[in-house]
């Protein structure tokens, strides 16, 4: 595998720092000359002269006895700079380091790790990257960690290279922060399938690595576990001072673009979740938060229609794109070298590649609810499982996930099988002889769940049974859903209005189609797709903060993905009912300011000459 290069903020920051420095030395002991000529040589190495700076610096230091390490410190630099360490070999080997002061000994130190890994010398490299009791700037930690993963690997320490890099991981962003991150995932990678499960189940819950650990696996095909996140603290609770006007870690661009396929298989889902994105953008009005101007585009649900979306944003001044909505449309903005304002996309993209700039996923992933139904058994006290699933692409991610989760938390899976037959759906499995603390897990849609569940009560088996989202169909059915009543499923809390502060659902499913039946979940996604634009950068920023939504509790990982936490509602008489009541954590809705904000409601959203025209809401 091809080294890192070095990131462009070290390569920038050490640029400045080789400027700042050039004029270190008290000007009380330098004639005017010299200090002329340290200036000639600086300017040299801001016009990107850099060999011509290195050797004006190396004149200096011959002419200047009492600064020349100094001056020939800076030449080596130069060099560097230059992408020619091995130039400044020779120079390097006259430095004496008793001659060095404040942050040049390590500066010193880094430029000799960087010849040593160019002559392959990784033992010499890694012994000056690890000196203990080392004061280290926060200008250079960055070009540190960097030089000192970079010999762990040429020592063959992958495990080590890695955690360095994760390491460096808080101190980068953009483009460098997703070649790193690819580069740590890619050293893990390379231990292998059973030294990272080893690994992983040696760690403690909150060890950092372990979501690093969890994400090679998962590259690797590897189904790992997915424990709910802890959510420790919600956002917008906390003023930052008494005269603010909004809540703490609210923050909106001037102008933000939404991609949304207007055609195409997506154009119907599309409508549910811009029309939902609306809602709460027109609510967060009515509480007088501070919005931007939105603007919507047509992706066209297509890779290249997603990737000319968002260059005609960025072109049109968006600060901040949400979208596009499929895996594909994904996957191609991902692609791109360089993504010039954030992005936080609505889906995850198809393959296992890293976005290259500042992006959040956030998606309706069936691995959410297949590992909740898991965590949800095991809290019950049941921990073995017969996982009845229907063939289709939802249910088998959401098993696969069930699964993982199950057997991390002791479990086990007793039976499973993949239905394509209902009305014999339970003779394949011993369910007679199952263990007094098992459960059924089912994944399948309303319909054939009523063909499924029935058939257990005949055959007197009284397991208890969990299912994903898929088995309501998002309204009342009480006759129909008789023969659920007592399976318990998860799903997004603005169905049931288990969660306060949020646009009551009879009322808009009332007045809107697309927020009825089961299209209610992408209206709650798209609710939250707005409801998350103000607190991106608080999510990421805080570990362990979380957003009340529509679709669930929100909160961020390590990788910029919103991880959602879902409700369990149950089947009584026919009717699906939250268990536990409401969500109900704090009593003022999370996007909202406090009363008496005098901020200016925004504008109703602009259209867009590559869009689709300007959305709107009725009422």
């Amino acid at each position: 595998m091809r080294l890192m290069r070095p990131t462009r903020a070290t390569a920038i920051g050490l640029l400045l720092l080789l400027l700042l420095l050039s004029a270190c030395v008290p000007t009380n002991v330098r004639s005017p000359a010299e200090i002329a000529a340290a200036r000639s040589a600086a300017a040299l190495a801001q016009q990107g002269q850099l060999g011509q700076a290195a050797q004006a610096y190396l004149a200096l230091a011959q002419q200047s006895s009492g600064s020349a390490d100094h001056y020939r410190l800076l030449a080596a630099e130069a060099w560097w700079q230059d992408g020619h360490i091995e130039r400044a070999a020779p120079t390097l080997a006259q430095i004496r380091h008793k001659h060095l002061s404040g942050d040049e000994p390590l500066r010193f130190d880094l430029l000799r790790a960087e010849l040593a890994l160019r002559q392959h010398d990784a033992a010499t490299a890694l012994q000056l990257t690890t000196q203990p009791n080392v004061a280290v700037p926060p200008a250079l930690l960055v070009r540190l960690l960097e030089l000192r993963a970079r010999a762990m690997q040429a020592s063959g320490d992958s495990w080590g290279a890695a955690r360095t890099r994760v390491q460096m991981d808080p101190q980068l962003s953009g483009f460098d922060k997703s070649q790193n991150r690819q580069q740590a995932l890619d050293l893990l990678g390379q231990l292998g399938v059973a030294p990272l499960k080893l690994r992983a189940a040696a760690m403690q819950p909150g060890d950092p690595m372990l979501s690093w650990v969890d994400e090679a696996l998962s590259r690797l095909g590897v189904a790992v576990a997915r424990p709910q996140p802890l959510l420790q603290q919600p956002v917008g609770t906390l003023l930052p001072g008494p005269d603010a006007n909004v809540r703490e870690g609210y923050k909106v661009p001037a102008q933000i673009a939404l991609l949304l396929p207007s055609d195409g298989n997506y154009a119907p889902a599309s409508i549910s979740i811009r029309e939902g994105f609306f809602a709460a953008y027109f609510e967060a009005g009515r509480n007088h938060a501070p919005r931007p101007d939105v603007r919507v585009y047509n992706s066209h649900g297509t890779a290249d229609g997603a990737v000319a979306a968002y260059r005609q944003a960025v072109s049109d001044g968006a600060q901040l794109v949400v979208g596009p909505l499929s895996r594909g449309e994904v996957a191609a903005v991902f692609s791109q070298p360089q993504l010039a304002v954030p992005l936080l996309a609505l889906n995850h993209p198809d393959g296992k590649q890293l976005p290259a700039g500042d992006v959040s996923e956030f998606g309706l992933l069936p691995e959410t609810e297949g590992a909740q139904a898991a965590d949800h058994m095991v809290e019950r006290g049941l921990r073995h499982a017969y996982v009845l699933i229907s063939s289709d692409d939802f249910a088998q991610r959401a098993a696969s996930a069930f699964k993982a989760e199950l057997l991390a938390r002791g479990g086990q899976v007793d039976g499973m099988q993949t239905l394509t037959v209902f009305n014999h759906a339970i003779s394949g499995l011993d369910l007679a002889n199952a263990a007094s603390n098992a459960g059924a897990f089912i994944s399948m849609r309303p319909n054939e769940a009523r063909q499924l569940v029935p058939q257990l009560r005949l055959a007197n088996i009284q397991l208890p049974v969990f299912a994903t989202s898929h088995v309501y169909g998002g309204h009342d059915d009480a006759a129909a859903n008789q023969d659920l009543d007592g399976v318990e499923f998860c799903d997004a809390p603005w169905l049931f209005n288990a969660q306060s502060g949020l646009p009551n659902h009879d009322d808009i499913a009332a007045l809107l189609p697309a927020a009825r039946g089961s299209a209610g979940r992408l209206f709650a996604f798209g609710m939250d797709a707005w409801n998350l634009v103000p607190y991106l950068d608080w999510l990421h920023a805080h570990p362990g903060s979380y957003l009340p939504g529509a679709s669930g509790q929100l909160t961020a990982d390590a990788f910029g993905r919103v991880r959602r936490v879902l409700i369990w509602a149950k089947f009584q008489d026919g009717l699906a009912r939250p268990l536990g009541g409401s969500l109900q954590m704090d009593d003022v809705p999370a996007s909202a300011p406090p009363d008496g904000s005098s901020a200016p409601a925004a504008p109703a959203p602009a259209s867009s000459s590559a869009g689709s025209g300007a959305a709107s809401m009725p009422g």
